[in-house]
């Protein structure tokens, strides 16, 4: 299994889980898990994804996601699990 990380930050607002994971199914993508909170209307979410079936690469998403989080008004990064473990080991 190819795992991804997918984490978003910004401004709450209507729709934006449902945007993200919208986009994620029509690539092929899985949830794995998700994680969100909203503190004094700052929206952060974080999914593991299961990236093996996806019909594009990560680098490809990496950009559509950031196109869409600039529509949306949040910012939105994925990586490869392997290099968010690495750039968030101690």
């Amino acid at each position: 299994m190819k795992r991804a990380v997918i984490t978003v930050i910004g401004t709450d607002g209507v729709g934006i889980i449902a945007k993200i994971c919208t986009y994620l199914a029509e690539h092929g993508v899985n949830v794995l898990d998700i994680s969100q909170t909203i503190v004094q209307g700052i929206f952060n979410m974080m999914m593991i994804t299961d990236v093996t079936a996806a019909d594009k690469t990560i680098g490809a998403m990496a950009d559509d996601l950031d196109a869409l989080g600039a529509e949306i008004g949040v910012k939105i990064r994925i990586q490869h699990e392997d290099i968010f473990n690495t750039m968030h080991r101690i």
